[in-house]
């Protein structure tokens, strides 16, 4: 079966759909057919990312791996229990299309708990989880004191996760891989960022997640997107020369790919 790659955190705005678009052109550009889906119905930020590149190789005339596209739609179903059936064959069908064509499927989640995200965690061989650099957004994961910063415990999200792993152990399936990636990181070595990390270092220990290497603050990642390119197609687009914080930043996707650990692959970016 394709290995499923989900995007997922319960808040907007960490990144997900620009590391998910950067982990599926990485594996495009390395020879593997992908498959995306975006789940957050409403905004369509993958969606919308993969249209805009679509649209690029038809305006500029280049050629630029693509991925495979399933869309899905809210049930319109009156009973809560016939919209969840239904919303469940829909999921099914679509990671089913998907799994005949390609050796990985990558899952942006929407930044709120609905039922296709919950679906989504439960069928993910690795989730990944972009995390801003702050303790605002540490809260997702854990419970914090307010006067001491200790971890108190899990969040909803934490436990959402839990709940997930849970159930692909009954069903016999292989554990989910759990890595959080720290996201728009300062490049100055701020006390705040010395805080979240050492949270962090402790709250993978008790909760079970890896840490892997995240993107740096970079407007580049923004200026992207409307033309549907990410980091690694620049070369190919006839973009000017690359800068240094072009490089660095391309280097910086390198290291995540290596640090997600997919099986038997081999990059080639």
């Amino acid at each position: 079966m394709a290995h499923i790659i989900v995007l997922g955190n319960e808040k907007g705005g960490s990144g997900k759909s620009t590391a998910a678009m950067h982990v599926a052109t990485a594996l495009l550009r390395s020879g593997y057919p992908v498959g995306v889906i975006d789940l957050d119905l409403r905004q369509q930020s993958l969606g919308a990312y993969v249209a805009n590149r679509a649209a690029f190789v038809e305006r500029e005339g280049v050629a630029l791996p693509q991925p495979a596209v399933a869309a899905l739609s809210v049930s319109g179903r009156d009973s809560v229990r016939d919209a969840q059936a239904e919303e469940e064959t829909l999921f099914g069908d679509a990671i089913a299309t998907l799994d005949a064509r390609c050796r990985f499927i990558v899952i942006d989640c929407p930044g709120a708990h609905t039922r296709y995200a919950q679906m989504a965690h439960s069928a993910a061989d690795t989730l990944i989880t972009p995390l801003n650099d702050s303790l605002v957004d540490l809260s997702l994961l854990a419970r914090l004191d307010p006067a001491t910063e200790k971890i108190l415990g899990p969040s909803v999200y934490a436990e959402m996760v839990w709940s997930a792993r849970s159930l692909r152990a009954a069903a016999g399936l292989v554990p989910v891989d759990w890595v959080v990636l720290r996201n728009r990181m300062a490049t100055l070595d701020a006390r705040n960022k010395r805080r979240v990390g050492g949270a962090l270092k402790e709250l993978a220990r008790r909760i079970g997640f890896r840490l892997v290497p995240g993107f740096s603050e970079r407007v580049i990642f923004r200026e992207l997107y409307l033309r549907g390119l990410t980091l690694l197609d620049l070369g190919d687009t006839g973009a000017g020369r690359l800068t240094m914080s072009h490089i660095a930043a391309r280097q910086e996707i390198r290291e995540l790919m290596t640090a997600l650990k997919l099986p038997e692959i081999e990059l080639k970016i």
